[in-house]
């Protein structure tokens, strides 16, 4: 017997449809709608078709942007998601110190994004910071504010710190869930320690790191209010990544056209690539399994 078809349930989702057009939908519309149409004031627009597109597309100054962009997210992923897998690997498995480990991992992950910018400013300041002024007291000359190489290092430095704690606390949960008859077996094989680790919590891990491997690289392609309030994107442009650049064009030249045909541009960057890494990890998952 068929049971008839209750489409009440559909006003359960209706609230979330509601919530979802007013804070992605409608505003994505209307930077599309800005995107095509020359602004000049209220009431005054003139539509333009792809010709913002092509001058974005042209701009060396988003190609260099780009590019930042790309080694920046590369040099994230490379050293935070090893180092994250090595942290979680020397956690303590049981104790108290279990709890305190996590405690102590989560507090960067508490702080917000623009306290984090200024707290590195700080510490990292050549006359009163404590990493500047040891680094310094050492002999090296270190100024993020006007070498663009001490810019990077502080940049990459802030970052690691803040987010490896996400991989570390993904890479524990998922050497947590791996049943203990696994390493019982790889005892009895007299398996090593790498042996261990590289067939049997690696794979093991595979899901949390897919996960963690997404999360880090869709946040640091994104990223905006740490490197602003720790560089402004200088010294020069050498930290000024996408985001940075595309608030100064709307902002700061308020070139609502062009700014939102790079807006939609980085939208799709962004949804590219995280959707070939996606398809990259579970590939080499299906391949390994």
């Amino acid at each position: 017997m068929n049971k008839p078809w209750n489409n009440k349930a559909w006003f359960l989702v209706l609230p979330v449809v509601i919530v979802v057009s007013f804070s992605a939908i409608i505003p994505l519309m209307t930077v599309v709608n800005y995107s095509v149409q020359d602004i000049f004031g209220p009431g005054q627009r003139v539509f333009v078709g792809t010709e913002w597109f092509k001058d974005v597309l042209s701009d060396s100054r988003l190609r260099d942007a780009l590019w930042r962009q790309f080694t920046f997210s590369g040099l994230v992923l490379l050293i935070e998601i090893p180092l994250g897998v090595l942290i979680a690997l020397a956690m303590p498995k049981r104790g108290i110190g279990v709890p305190v480990t996590l405690v102590l991992l989560a507090l960067p992950l508490l702080i917000p994004w623009n306290v984090i910018g200024t707290i590195w400013i700080i510490f990292t300041r050549p006359d009163i910071g404590l990493f500047g002024v040891i680094v310094n007291g050492l002999g090296v000359a270190f100024d993020h504010t006007a070498a663009p190489l001490d810019a990077w290092i502080t940049v990459m430095l802030m970052e690691v710190w803040h987010w490896t704690s996400l991989v570390t606390l993904l890479a524990y949960a998922g050497l947590q869930a791996i049943p203990e008859a696994y390493f019982q077996a790889a005892r009895i094989d007299g398996a090593s320690t790498w042996a261990t680790f590289w067939y049997i919590q690696l794979p093991k891990m595979r899901g949390v790191l897919t996960i963690a491997i997404l999360l880090r690289f869709m946040d640091s392609f994104l990223i905006y209010a740490e490197p602003f309030v720790l560089t402004g994107g200088g010294p020069g442009n050498s930290t000024t990544f996408l985001s940075i650049y595309l608030v100064k064009v709307a902002v700061g030249q308020f070139d609502l056209g062009p700014a939102a045909a790079f807006s939609l541009i980085y939208f799709m960057i962004v949804l590219l690539f995280s959707y070939l890494f996606y398809q990259a990890l579970m590939r080499v998952g299906t391949r390994d399994g």
